[in-house]
C-alpha cells in the first residue's frame, strides 16, 4: 500500500483495476502488482484527478445476476412475441375453398336461399350488375336463436355458391392485449378482398358489434375500437370487389345501430324456428341412421318437437337413442323419446 502511495504522487501510476479484494496497479512502464483493497470512497477521485485510467471487475455474483436479468428479458420477450404473434398470426383466419355443404342440406329457409343466390350471382359477376346500376349489398344479418342452423346456411350458401369462405367469432377478436381487436378486423378484410369472391361469416356477431358505450372503461374501450374498425371496413367496400358479410346474430336490438344502418348491412332475415312441416323434415333427416320401433312417426315427433330448434331435435333423439343402448335395446321407442325430452 505505501508503495502504490509513493507510484501515486510520483505519477507513475497508469491504471487501476478495481477487485472484489484486491486493486490490480499497472505502470506506466508496464510493471503489474497487487495491494489490498480498503474501500476508500475518495480513492477514485483521487486516481481521476491524477489522470489514472480506473475501471472495474465484475464479481462472480453480478456476472450471475447480469446473466439471469438477460435470460429474463429474452423470455420475456419471447413471450411477448409468440403471442402477438398467435394473435395477428396470418393463419388466424382460415380460407375454407371447399365448404362441402350446399343448399340441399338446409331443411327449410327457401326465400333466403333464393334472394341469397341472387347475391352470389352479383359476385360472380359484379361488372355487369354495376353496369346495370345495380350494387351487391355489403352485409347480410341473419338473427335467430341458438342452433336454428345460421351457420349452417353461412356454409351451404358459399358451398352453392362455389365462393371461398372465411369463418370467424367474436372470440376471436377478443384479446389480452388493446388494439389487436382492430388489427384482427383489418387482417380478416384484407385476407376476404384478396380471396375474392368471398362470404366472411361473424358469428356471434353481437359479442363485438354491441352499441358502443363511451364509459371509458377498457373493455368498452376495446369495443368500440372494434366497432370503428368494422365500420370503416364497410365503408371501404367497392361494388365489385366480391367481399359479402354475413353476420349471424341472436339479438338485433343489442348491435350498434350505425353498424347495421342501410349501406352497410343492407339485408337483414330472421332464421325462425322450423314450423311442422320443417320439423318433419329434420325428424327424417336425423333419423336417418338410427334404429326406431314402429311407435315413432315422423308426425308425431314434429308435434312434440313444437317450438325446438334444428340442434335441440337433433339433441333429443341423439339422447333416445343413447337411453335405448343403456338398455341394451337396438331401436329407440317413443317412450325413450319422452325421457330424453325431460332432461333437455
Amino acid at each position: 500500500s505505501d508503495l502504490f502511495q509513493t507510484d501515486l504522487k510520483a505519477k507513475s501510476v497508469a491504471a487501476v483495476l478495481f477487485q472484489e479484494e484486491n486493486l490490480e496497479i499497472t505502470l506506466k512502464d508496464g510493471t503489474k502488482y497487487i495491494v489490498k483493497n480498503h474501500d476508500s470512497l475518495s480513492l477514485k477521485e483521487e486516481l481521476l484527478l491524477n489522470d489514472v485510467k480506473v475501471s472495474n471487475s465484475k464479481s462472480m455474483n453480478e456476472t450471475i445476476s447480469l446473466v439471469f436479468d438477460l435470460l429474463f428479458y429474452l423470455f420475456f420477450f419471447g413471450i411477448f412475441f409468440v403471442a402477438f404473434r398467435k394473435f395477428i398470426s396470418p393463419n388466424t383466419f382460415k380460407v375454407v375453398r371447399k365448404t362441402g355443404v350446399v343448399f340441399s342440406d338446409v331443411i327449410g329457409m327457401t326465400q333466403l336461399k333464393k334472394d341469397m343466390l341472387q347475391i352470389i350471382e352479383i359476385m360472380h359477376k359484379p361488372e355487369f350488375y354495376v353496369q346495370q346500376g345495380i350494387r351487391m349489398p355489403k352485409g347480410v344479418l341473419l338473427e335467430g336463436a341458438p342452433g336454428n342452423g345460421k351457420t349452417l346456411f353461412a356454409r351451404a350458401l358459399a358451398g352453392e355458391g362455389k365462393v371461398n369462405f372465411i369463418p370467424a367469432k367474436a372470440t376471436d377478436f377478443q384479446s389480452m392485449f388493446m388494439a389487436i381487436g382492430p388489427m384482427k378486423v383489418k387482417l380478416l378484410f384484407k385476407k376476404a378482398r384478396k380471396n375474392a369472391p368471398c362470404i366472411v361469416f361473424i358469428d356471434e356477431f353481437d359479442g363485438i358489434g354491441t352499441k358502443r358505450n363511451y364509459s371509458g372503461s377498457a373493455i368498452e374501450t376495446e369495443n368500440t375500437r372494434i366497432v370503428t374498425a368494422l365500420l370503416n371496413e364497410l365503408d371501404g367496400f367497392t361494388q365489385n370487389q366480391g367481399v359479402l358479410v354475413l353476420a349471424a346474430t341472436n339479438s338485433r336490438k343489442v348491435l350498434d345501430e350505425a353498424l347495421i344502418r342501410a349501406g352497410r348491412f343492407d339485408a337483414k332475415y330472421v332464421v325462425p324456428f322450423p314450423n311442422f312441416e320443417m320439423r318433419k323434415e329434420l325428424v327424417s333427416k336425423f333419423l336417418k341412421s338410427k334404429k326406431f320401433d314402429n311407435d315413432v312417426s315422423l308426425e308425431i315427433l314434429a308435434k312434440l318437437f313444437d317450438g325446438f330448434c334444428s340442434a335441440q331435435i337433433e339433441s333429443v333423439i341423439n339422447k333416445a337413442a343413447l337411453i335405448a343402448s343403456q338398455q341394451k335395446c337396438e331401436s329407440f321407442s317413443l317412450q325413450d323419446i319422452h325421457s330424453a325430452l325431460k332432461e333437455v
